[in-house]
Formats: C-alpha cells, sequence, structure tokens
C-alpha cells in the first residue's frame, strides 16, 4: 500500500522549517521504500499559520509545524514558550529539556490532544534577535515602540512588560509593516531575519538572547492512530532522527545570517546585551511570568511550575 500526505508550515522556501520540512519527507519516502510521498505547503499557499492549524485539526492536512507564538488562542498553555528568559543559555541543556521534559511531553502533549492536535516533537529555530530603529540595550528604549508580535497573548504580555506597544501582524505583512512605519521593530532568529530582509529596513539588529523561537511538528491524532503500525514506526523514526538533525539546521542557518546581512547592509549596527543589561530585562520579563499563570488557570501554572523545577535540576 501507497500513502499520499500533506504537510504545512509556517515560512518560506529556503526558511528553517522549509529545510526541516523537506529532509523528514525524504526521510519518510527513504524508510518506506517509496510508499510514502508528501506534498509540502508552505504558509500562503493553504492559509496563514492559523488556518494551517486548523486544517490539521480538522484532519484536511496530516502533518503541521504550529508555533506556539501562532496557535497560543487554540492551546493558550503552550504560551510558556513565548515566556523570556526561561530555557538555559546552553544549547545541550535546552535540548536535553525538550527531549526529556515530562511537563513539555506529557502534560502540555496533553492539552494539544484535548484540541485534536498531537505533538511528535518540540524543536527550536533559535533564540531571538530584536529588529528596530533605536537601540535596545536599555529597557527604556522599549517605551511606546510598536513592536509587531504574532498573534500570542503570552509574546504581547512579555513586551508589555518592558513598556512596548505590542502590534500583532501576519508574517507576510512584516517587511512592509516596518518599511512603511506601521510597526517599529519586530523579533525573530537571525536567518529568518535574513531570508525575509527585514534587516534592509532597520537601522539595529540586536542579539537579545530573551527566549526561543520555539515550534512543533504535529500530526493530526485520528489520521496517525489510524495508521498500521509499521507506518507509525517509520514516521516515530523519520522524527526521532530530526531531533538533533533540528539543532544543527538552525546552527548552520543562523550561524552565517548576521554575517550575510552585514555584508548586504554595511550601515546595519549589530548589538548585544551586556550581562547587566541582560539581567535588567530578565528582571521586567517576570511580570509576564504572573501574567502567564493569571491567563492559563491551575493547569497552565501547574505545566510551568514542573518545566521550571526540570529546567533548574538541569540547569543547576
Amino acid at each position: 500500500e501507497t500513502y499520499h500526505w500533506r504537510m504545512a508550515h509556517e515560512e518560506y522556501d529556503g526558511d528553517m522549517q522549509d529545510v526541516y520540512c523537506k529532509e523528514f519527507i525524504q526521510k519518510l519516502n527513504e524508510k518506506s521504500n517509496g510508499r510514502i510521498t508528501v506534498d509540502l505547503y508552505p504558509v500562503g499557499q493553504l492559509g496563514d499559520a492559523i488556518q494551517q492549524c486548523e486544517l490539521l485539526q480538522n484532519n484536511a492536512l496530516e502533518f503541521a509545524i504550529i508555533s506556539p507564538g501562532n496557535t497560543g488562542t487554540i492551546v493558550p498553555e503552550n504560551q510558556l514558550f513565548s515566556l523570556h528568559f526561561l530555557f538555559p543559555s546552553d544549547w545541550d541543556k535546552t535540548l536535553e529539556v525538550l527531549q526529556t521534559s515530562s511537563a513539555l511531553n506529557e502534560m502540555l502533549g496533553q492539552k494539544y490532544l484535548d484540541k485534536n492536535i498531537q505533538v511528535l516533537q518540540y524543536w527550536t529555530e533559535g533564540a531571538m534577535f530584536w529588529t528596530s530603529n533605536v537601540s535596545l540595550k536599555n529597557p527604556s528604549a522599549f517605551k511606546g515602540l510598536k513592536f509587531r508580535t504574532m498573534q500570542s497573548p503570552m509574546i504581547i504580555a512579555a513586551y508589555e512588560a518592558y513598556g512596548a506597544n505590542p502590534t500583532p501582524m501576519s508574517y507576510a505583512e512584516v517587511y512592509s509593516g516596518l518599511q512603511l512605519n506601521m510597526i517599529e521593530g519586530q523579533e525573530n532568529p537571525s536567518s529568518a531575519i535574513l531570508t525575509s530582509k527585514f534587516y534592509e529596513v532597520q537601522k539595529y539588529l540586536t542579539d537579545a538572547q530573551s527566549n526561543l523561537y520555539m515550534t512543533c511538528t504535529c500530526v493530526n491524532p485520528t489520521f496517525f492512530a489510524g495508521l498500521p503500525e509499521d507506518i507509525q514506526n517509520i514516521v516515530l523514526e523519520a522524527i526521532n532522527e530530526m531531533y538533533p538533525r533540528s539543532f544543527e539546521i538552525q546552527d548552520e542557518l543562523n550561524g552565517v545570517a548576521v554575517e550575510k546581512m552585514t555584508a548586504a547592509n554595511p550601515d546595519l549596527i549589530v548589538e548585544s546585551l551586556t550581562e547587566a543589561e541582560h539581567d535588567a530585562y530578565a528582571e521586567l520579563a517576570k511580570k509576564a511570568y504572573d501574567v502567564y499563570g493569571k491567563t492559563v488557570g491551575t493547569d497552565g501554572q501547574a505545566i510551568l511550575d514542573k518545566l521550571l523545577e526540570e529546567i533548574s535540576a538541569i540547569d543547576g
């Protein structure tokens, strides 16, 4: 028997999710000896990120990359990923947290299942960079700044904690929004800033290390449960192999992004936060932790408490 599936992601051709999906699809095809083929749809072809999520929920899509920043209104508890200065700064420790955490893989995973989404894997596209037309080394620079965010209550709360004016906007509109000064800054991993050319219409690029761009590879649970066991195992094997590969992909794409941006725009000013500046932001960010607990209720707070406990045990 042969299988022909559909998969969607939230980015453009050549972006991190696109590279990940193409390698995942290739693994499925090879492991099944050609019996599995998958059509891939970048953002926009089947709607925006939220519409793609809804298609997955309704079994109109078999697989999708679903980022918590886009689905906070669907699975509110996943907004803990949007809290700033949460995960270890050491990549190996972060990898261990994502792979072993019962808070994420069991407690939060069940919240996704309740909404007819099955998480196969959490992974990161790297640490966030900020772009803006003013230096953001001091938190006071955020006061009143029209800062683009995804449609996530917790991302909004994170930037409100700095005094910004968070402005939700679809990814496809960000470049023109920056160009026309409808927004004055935005956050993304450096590779996304490069491929979407946001650096062309901004003066500053800040290596904030404030939070990770988290995403997850998901499948429709009804569809997956209906697959033969050997086909399920092929999917899970491919997913497990993509986990370390996802870190390699983000390192490959992010590692050269800043250099390429400064070469293309020599006037771009690249800044990093000092330890004192980092700590000043981290202190303000705690306000959003309180908002998270009040927003998602006791179940969500229990997930965050458990995750903080697990991070502390790994990070020391």
